[in-house]
């Protein structure tokens, strides 16, 4: 039994030895992480894209936090951030025409808060969640309705990047005063109600049939014409060759195309030779007589 205990006395101290080497080790760990830790309160790290919101004991400063890292004051100073990218927001809107028809629009609009006035708008306004609900999307629905309320029903259709141009306009000076600039907006869809569609495709047919009747009776007038003008033509060159033709030229022509061999008219009293000239007086006779 003796010489087991000693034996059991230098294990123990071994073990116990190594126990507080482990502790010694995990206890200079976790102070390092604890310096760290504090260390990194004294920094702020701002995403590329945003901007920092610089605050003294919750007052907002004059100073913007570009993207990098920063140092501040630990409880003193508290950073909240915000995105100054371009974002994209849809919105459906409802407005009336000039003529008092329904409109339904989508509208898709890009903006972006503007990164020198990014502490103005998070003091007057908050977040982005709020800039979208308190202040874009009453915009975006009244510069809609102040436009559309200017054309017809026909004329948002015939007029439409005219309207767009309208409500750009209205949204950019209203946004500008809550340091948000707008980069695009798009009319996505705009439609109406049911029964002003139909009275649309009705009366895109009636002019479609009014067109195709109008041309039917134009092309019948210029086939009309066409034909009195022939007929007239016909008539004025049978005027030209009566007058034209006297007895000297049909005698040329008949000359011109004679072969040489005298005509011969077979008869009772046997062959005969016709004299040319004597077939011309004839003719001009018959023609005087008529």
């Amino acid at each position: 039994m003796t010489v087991n205990s000693a034996k059991q006395v230098p294990e123990f101290r071994a073990t116990k030895a190594t126990s507080k080497k482990d502790v010694y080790a995990f206890t200079r760990i976790l102070i390092l992480l604890i310096l760290l830790a504090l260390l990194s309160t004294f920094f702020v790290v701002i995403e590329a894209g945003q901007r920092g919101i610089l605050m003294q004991f919750g007052e907002v400063q004059e100073q913007i936090l570009g993207e990098g890292i920063h140092v501040i004051i630990p409880i003193v100073n508290t950073v909240e951030t915000l995105s100054v990218r371009v974002q994209n927001h849809k919105i459906s809107a409802e407005a009336s025409s000039k003529d008092l028809q329904d409109v339904f629009t989508d509208v898709a609009l890009n903006w972006h808060i503007i990164p020198e006035e990014a502490n103005i708008i998070f003091q007057q306004i908050g977040s982005e969640t709020a800039i979208i609900e308190r202040i874009i999307n009453p915009a975006v629905e009244e510069g809609l309705k102040a436009v559309v309320a200017q054309y017809t029903a026909e004329e948002i259709i015939t007029r439409r990047g005219e309207v767009k141009a309208g409500v750009d306009q209205a949204l950019n000076t209203r946004l500008a005063a809550y340091h948000i600039a707008i980069d695009d907006i798009s009319l996505v869809h705009v439609h109406f109600s049911e029964r002003f569609s139909d009275a649309v495709e009705a009366k895109q047919i009636a002019e479609q049939e009014a067109k195709q009747a109008e041309f039917v009776a134009l092309k019948a007038i210029k086939e009309a014409e066409a034909k009195v003008n022939l007929a007239k033509g016909e008539a004025e060159a049978q005027r030209l060759l009566r007058e034209n033709l006297t007895s000297e030229l049909l005698e040329k022509q008949a000359i011109e195309k004679w072969n040489g061999n005298l005509p011969l008219i077979m008869g009772d009293n046997g062959t005969k030779v016709i004299d040319v000239k004597q077939l011309m007086k004839m003719q001009k006779l018959t023609q005087s007589q008529k």
